[in-house]
């Protein structure tokens, strides 16, 4: 296994993180349900591959993703770095349910403590932004958790650029603990946050999470453009594609991989999957399994790499169209 500094900071975190966001016997969402025997051989192959650290949030299952995690990890739980995150709706009656006020945050550290069966989180991330709330408050409220030992390190979730530089902007300003990491959506196909988010990050020192970097599973290989999705695939449960990618484009990218992946005796998931870890500002590939299968084909990522020549290439297929201002700067970055 690989391991990387998550951001500027001294935790170093393996590169391949274990995803829990699947881990529900209920079901929740687009994301299956899994037997807790099932979640055990999946946490324990992690383990065993050198995984070291372990995503989830308290809104996955209502918390039943954080308990579950916890149990399966059993006395191995404060051995590895565990990432839980706060801000969705957690009981639909209670208004203070939710959101980043100072209320919700630490009603929500100790919920998710005791799911986790911990003294403490290594990192807590703020799920998505929240406009109803100063982010002054929020900020003030995070560095208390650090400083009273509830929390290790701090990191956001699907942050716009500014978000970012305004929030470490005030905990410099302020001296509160550092964001030493950004949880965003990351994949071939989807390439957005090169734009804003990936230099917001670099310049401030914060490592990338990439979440869903098989674009929910469409760059396995297991999806035909003539043929109806596999019964059992996140696609056929979804009414309408979560994530937002041309599907001519799509397919094509797939059939592009597979040519690649012949060279390196491996799958498209593997080569989709090393691509993101080519990039330098990634700390960490967050993977989603329901299966030991899955994982280890994930895994099998780690021990190779894509020449230059074909990260060169899949960059250039997979380019994004820059958005003013972008193109417009580069016009005259070197004047």
């Amino acid at each position: 296994m690989e391991y990387r500094n998550l951001g500027n900071s001294g935790l170093k975190v393996s590169v391949i993180c274990l995803g829990a966001m699947t881990f529900t016997e209920k079901g929740w969402r687009t994301a299956g349900s899994m037997s807790f025997s099932e979640i055990k051989k999946v946490v324990d192959y992690a383990i065993d591959s050198g995984i070291n650290f372990f995503d989830t949030a308290d809104i996955y299952g209502f918390g039943e993703s954080e308990s579950l995690l916890g149990k399966a990890l059993g006395n191995k739980k404060n051995d590895v770095i565990i990432a839980t995150k706060v801000r969705g709706v957690m009981d639909e009656k209670d208004p203070n349910s939710r959101g980043l006020s100072r209320y919700h945050i630490f009603r929500s550290i100790d919920q998710s403590l005791k799911r986790l069966g911990r003294d403490y989180i290594d990192l807590y991330q703020l799920h998505w932004w929240d406009n109803h709330t100063p982010i002054e408050e929020t900020l003030e409220a995070l560095n208390d958790l650090v400083r009273i030992g509830k929390v290790r390190y701090v990191g956001i979730s699907d942050f716009a650029g500014w978000q970012i530089a305004r929030s470490v902007s005030i905990q410099e300003m302020k001296n509160y603990s550092r964001f030493i990491s950004a949880q965003m959506y990351y994949s071939l196909l989807g390439r957005d946050i090169e734009f804003e988010v990936v230099p917001a990050c670099e310049a401030l020192g914060l490592g990338i999470l990439a979440w869903s970097p098989l674009a929910g599973g469409f760059l396995t290989g297991k999806y035909s453009k003539n043929s109806p999705y596999p019964e059992d695939s996140r696609y056929s449960r979804m009414e309408k594609p979560f994530l937002r990618f041309d599907l001519n484009e799509a397919f094509s990218l797939v059939e592009g991989i597979k040519k690649i992946g012949k060279k390196y005796n491996a799958t498209v998931s593997q080569v989709a999957l090393n691509w993101v870890r080519s990039k330098e500002y990634v700390s960490s590939i967050i993977i989603g399994v329901r299966s030991i299968e899955q994982i280890k084909d994930n895994v099998g990522c780690v021990d190779w790499s894509l020449s230059k020549e074909d990260v060169g290439h899949l960059d250039e297929i997979t380019i994004p169209k820059k958005p003013y201002p972008q193109w417009f700067l580069d016009l005259f970055a070197d004047l």
